[in-house]
């Protein structure tokens, strides 16, 4: 048995002692540590629960993200078919815009005033009328003019028998039986106007013709009444008013078809009008270029004398064509009140052929100058080419005045000494 003094037991106690306070101390770091723990759990409950939240959250933005997406396709597609839904309206509404813009415009195309014709250079009769109220019988018409051969004076034009004379003595000498070169005549230019092409901007063309027929009317019926009434003795008036018809008619856009909306305008004595005038033009301009014709002595022989042929050749068909048409023309333009004298062969036929004349004249004083001036020219050809023409034209005006006398005389010296 031991005793209370045995070291063993001293060494026993200490290690008790020892053994003791570690459990307390172990007791005390177990406290420590389940107070860790449970703090740690609290911690980690904690962050458990904070991640729960931002996993729901960052669902919550997931699923709010997709359906914006959707949303926003939705939304883009809506827009882009809003926008072609849009532009589709705006187009339309553009086209309308400009549709009714232009045919405002056309709408509004001021009506046209027209200028007051011209004046005629004679004054017309004025029909009086009775007390009783019944129009005085119109005075008798005026007996035609005498013909052209008793109306020219003896002194200007006249016969020339050694003409003939000469001709037929060249001719036989030549063994020819014609008596007279044929003429190539050159047709006339027909004045027929331009038919009417495609155009571009029918509708705009068709509303602009609407426009005049609906804002011209006033106008147009002007236009008519003076047609109608137009009654002029001298040909140059209906020449100076057929020329201001067409300059007011040109404000329209397209003059036939407006004018065959109007029932009241006189076609047939409009066109009747622009005939007379623009054959008389026609035939006017000829006897001007033939009375003032100079010969340039810098163009050679044949290039003038064929250049002069050419011209007379127009002349004589324009004749030809006048004497043609001139008993039916006369009698529709006696009808519509249009002046047809100058048709006759005292009017413009007689200055033509007087017109013949000058080119005769200086025909025949290029041969004598080609005859004196070339010595290698064939003066047998050149005569009997002089002689044929101053013979065409001697028969076409009846004779020779004294300026074509004088330059037969110089041409029949030079036959003489060929013979």
């Amino acid at each position: 048995m031991m005793r209370e003094g045995d070291p063993c037991v001293a060494l026993l106690r200490s290690k008790l002692h020892g053994l003791i306070e570690r459990n307390h101390a172990l007791e005390e770091e177990n406290k420590q540590l389940r107070h860790q723990v449970s703090r740690l759990k609290g911690q980690v409950s904690s962050l458990e629960g904070q991640d729960s939240d931002r996993r729901m959250q960052w669902r919550k933005q997931e699923n709010s993200a997709t359906s914006n997406s959707n949303f926003k396709e939705k939304q883009f597609v809506q827009n882009n078919e809003a926008k072609e839904e849009t532009v589709d309206l705006s187009s339309s509404l553009s086209y309308s815009k400009q549709k009714f813009s232009r045919t405002t415009l056309m709408r509004s195309r001021a009506a046209r005033v027209p200028n007051p014709p011209p004046s005629p250079t004679s004054i017309q009769p004025v029909i009086k009328v009775r007390k009783e109220g019944s129009m005085a019988a119109p005075p008798p018409p005026p007996p035609p003019p005498l013909p052209s051969k008793l109306l020219r004076s003896p002194k200007a034009v006249q016969r020339v028998p050694e003409v003939l004379e000469l001709y037929r003595s060249l001719v036989r000498r030549e063994g020819k039986n014609d008596s007279k070169s044929g003429s190539t005549g050159i047709p006339v230019a027909s004045n027929s106007r331009e038919m009417i092409g495609e155009i571009e901007n029918r509708s705009a063309y068709v509303l602009a013709i609407k426009s005049d027929v609906e804002n011209q009317g006033a106008f147009v019926n002007f236009l008519a009444n003076e047609v109608q009434n137009a009654a002029y003795k001298e040909i140059a008036d209906v020449e100076e008013f057929v020329k201001w018809l067409d300059g007011e008619l040109s404000y329209l856009v397209d003059e036939r078809a407006v004018l065959k909306h109007f029932p009241n305008w006189p076609e047939k004595k409009a066109d009747a009008m622009r005939e007379a005038a623009f054959t008389y033009r026609d035939l006017k301009n000829l006897e001007s270029e033939a009375s003032l014709f100079h010969d340039d002595r810098r163009v050679a022989t044949p290039m003038a004398l064929k250049g002069m042929q050419a011209l007379q050749d127009k002349i004589e068909q324009g004749i030809q064509n006048t004497e043609r048409v001139r008993d039916s023309a006369s009698r529709r333009y006696r009808d519509l009140k249009i002046p047809w004298e100058w048709m006759l062969d005292s009017g413009i036929i007689n200055q033509l052929k007087m017109a013949s004349l000058k080119l005769a004249k200086e025909y025949m004083k290029r041969i004598v100058i080609a005859l004196k001036s070339d010595p290698f020219a064939n003066d047998e050809e050149l005569l009997m080419q002089g002689v044929r023409f101053a013979f065409r034209i001697h028969q076409l005006a009846g004779g020779f005045d004294e300026g074509c006398r004088n330059a037969f005389q110089e041409l029949k010296a030079y036959a003489s000494k060929s013979e």
